[in-house]
């Protein structure tokens, strides 16, 4: 057995006890190799730059620096380097255990993005021989090692031959004695390294790292810049954030949002059907980021400055409108908005789980939306935030209904006076008139301008007013001639 200094992760002994606990029960084995088979070919056969970037965010959070990350895809091989807390033992016992993460406990939940301990198992759709250089020591896996040591088992011999040889990457780690400082690049603290294990695998890796861009960023706030080297060029992505303001800039391209969250402590009622470790993370957090369009306002302007004026844009291109938990899933959304929120997910983290929590969050994600809206400005762009009558699945109808409910009585219509109205107090004139509404104005406050098609306006219940009842209105008013002279 190597001495601590040449296995500093302990490598031997967890090796020991997984093969000793694959000699004594081989139907363990086949569990294990079939548990990480569905993870690396189901959800999370194209999760690896995603779940890299996650890994990375978790670490800087945990050092309390700003996380940087450079993945680099060369000769058949990707490797992550990134900044942060270095590899620990705890680290790489959770990595070679599938649904056992170091990150547990009510204080990792606070800071850290990884939640379940099957991450890791995305680098097994792409590697078979995954390795992990750190400034704490290096640790590697194999396909190939890890089929050499189970042919030393006999009692392992029929279930290896049922499976035709194939055997887990991730469940025996094994140690590097090469110095691990000399190995990890200037400024980083570890660096990943995945030989690639086929062409089709390399493709895949190639259409993640081109298809990385803002969601990544605003998904992992701890992440302030990620570089991606490829054949084709560098790529940086960089993020600032200040107040309810965040400015991602990804190829030379800047996009500016308007971020709002909330968050506290859960009921343990609503996590008593979750399973046993996520008990333990008692708390919640919802977080929407809208996208503002416009000039670029520059440094030195107030935050509010700089949210009031730019009107609402479109979702960036590369930016997938989907629920993030806080990374992608697969459940859609309807808006023009990111919704990142703590939701429960389905073993592949790919849809939300049903259950108390999710009922929750949904009500405090359409509450959290809702006080968005009064602050963002005016323009067709705040009525495409209103959701539509039909959601593009269940989850996207859920919030969507539950922020319909609450619109109504939130002050976000500009009125042609200024001021903002509730839905349920406005009045949209039946005709384009021009200048008519502005005429209006100082008599019926509740006016709203806009374009008077908008399907928002239906899923309000705004009131619309024809002429005749608009006449029928005025002619109880009170004014001097002239401004009669000026109506007609």
């Amino acid at each position: 057995m190597l001495d601590e200094q040449g296995d500093p992760f302990g490598t031997a002994e967890l090796r020991g006890r997984v093969l000793d606990a694959w000699a004594a029960s081989p139907a363990r084995f086949r569990e294990d190799a079939n548990a990480e088979e569905d993870y690396a070919l189901g959800g999370y056969r194209d999760r690896v730059v995603v779940e890299l970037a996650q890994n990375a965010a978790d670490a800087a959070a945990r050092a309390g620096v700003p996380g940087r990350l450079r993945l680099t895809l060369r000769d058949g091989t990707l490797t992550a380097a990134n900044t942060g807390a270095p590899l620990d033992a705890a680290g790489v016992e959770a990595l070679s255990t599938l649904r056992a993460s170091s990150k547990r406990g009510p204080d990792a939940a606070g800071e850290t993005v990884g939640r379940f301990g099957v991450g890791f198992a995305a680098v097994v759709a792409v590697s078979d021989a995954p390795r992990i250089r750190s400034l704490t020591g290096t640790v590697g896996w194999s396909r190939d090692r890890t089929r050499e040591l189970v042919r030393g088992v006999p009692a392992l011999a029929g279930e290896l031959a049922e499976r035709a040889g194939h055997v887990p990457v991730l469940r025996l780690p094994f140690a590097d004695s090469r110095a691990a400082a000399d190995a990890v690049p200037d400024g980083f603290a570890t660096v990943v390294e995945l030989p690639l294990r086929d062409e089709a695998a390399g493709q895949l890796v190639a259409r993640l790292l081109g298809e990385t861009g803002p969601a990544l960023l605003l998904a992992l706030p701890a992440l302030a810049e990620v570089v991606i080297e490829t054949a084709t060029g560098t790529r940086v992505l960089t993020a600032e954030h200040s107040g309810d303001a965040a400015t991602i800039t990804a190829d030379n391209a800047v996009s500016r949002w308007r971020v709002t969250a909330a968050g506290g402590e859960l009921d343990p009622a609503l996590l008593a059907d979750r399973p046993a470790e996520e008990r333990t993370r008692t708390s919640w957090s919802v977080r929407w980021a809208v996208p503002l369009a416009g000039p670029d306002i520059g440094p030195g302007l107030p935050d509010d400055v700089v949210l009031r004026d730019q009107p609402i844009g479109r979702l960036p291109a590369g930016v997938s409108a989907v629920v993030h938990a806080p990374t992608p899933t697969d459940e859609p959304l309807g808006l023009p908005a990111l919704l990142l929120a703590s939701f429960p997910l389905s073993p592949d983290r790919r849809h939300v789980a049903p259950g108390a929590l999710t009922d929750f969050l949904v009500e405090r994600a359409a509450e959290v939306y809702a006080g968005l809206l009064p602050g963002l400005a005016p323009g067709p762009g705040l009525l495409d935030l209103v959701p539509g009558p039909v959601g593009r699945g269940e989850l996207d109808a859920r919030i969507g209904r539950a922020i319909t409910v609450r619109l109504p009585n939130v002050a976000f219509l500009p009125a042609v006076s200024g001021s903002r109205v509730r839905p349920r107090d406005a009045l949209l004139l039946g005709t384009g008139l021009p200048g008519l509404a502005e005429w209006l104005a100082p008599v019926l406050p509740d006016l709203i301008a806009g374009l008077s098609r908008h399907p928002a306006y239906a899923v309000l219940g705004v009131r619309r007013l024809p002429l005749a009842e608009l006449a029928d209105m005025l002619a109880a008013l009170d004014r001097p001639p002239a401004w009669w002279r000026g109506l007609y």
